[in-house]
């Protein structure tokens, strides 16, 4: 696996696209996949309907050296595929318990990929590079969305239980089923 690095995050190679840095450039696929109902209601943040600006905002702060968040697009331009299949995100957990080294992922594929194996190759992909140095990575996917859950079993994860999150297109608390993967022991 090849990992380079674009303004600071990790460029990865998975085995039919590579992770890179959002840019610009990807605002107008990401609004067409963000505003679909599917995908919007499958995360916590992304609202429904989508508002005008809030993909140019998201990238902006996807962008920004004092980023919250690291978010890569599924990038399968060099395999003949779209040139945004998805996203995949990490957080860094420690800003409330410094040097714990844990990370948060999150992840979506626009439904046309959907059934393809892109959600699980890139949470391998992202998990085996590990671009955090996390300890432990933590996710957590709605009850209603087992697909999800078996792409984090896929790679590795275990179910560590029952919770609830709030999805700003469902404007509703949703049960989620929670997971980890320890990484470095």
């Amino acid at each position: 696996m090849k990992i380079d690095a674009i303004d600071g995050q990790a460029v990865i190679a998975a085995d039919r696209f590579v992770l890179r840095p959002l840019r610009r450039s990807d605002a107008g696929l990401l609004a067409m996949y963000m505003a679909d109902k599917r995908v919007a209601e499958a995360t916590r943040a992304i609202a429904r309907p989508l508002p005008p600006g809030a993909t140019e905002a998201y990238i902006a702060r996807a962008m920004a050296v004092s980023r919250v968040d690291d978010v890569w697009a599924l990038d399968g331009s060099a395999h003949g595929l779209a040139e945004v299949l998805g996203l995949v995100s990490l957080t860094r957990m420690e800003a409330a318990k410094p040097m714990r080294c844990q990370s948060e992922i999150a992840y979506w594929v626009a439904p046309s990929f959907w059934n393809t194996g892109f959600a699980s190759e890139a949470v391998k992909a992202l998990t085996h590079a590990n671009p955090h140095g996390a300890r432990t990575i933590f996710a957590e996917v709605f009850q209603d969305n087992p697909v999800s859950a078996r792409v984090l079993t896929n790679g590795g994860f275990e179910y560590l239980g029952d919770a609830e999150a709030f999805s700003v297109a469902r404007n509703a608390m949703v049960p989620t089923w929670t997971y980890s993967l320890r990484l470095i022991k």
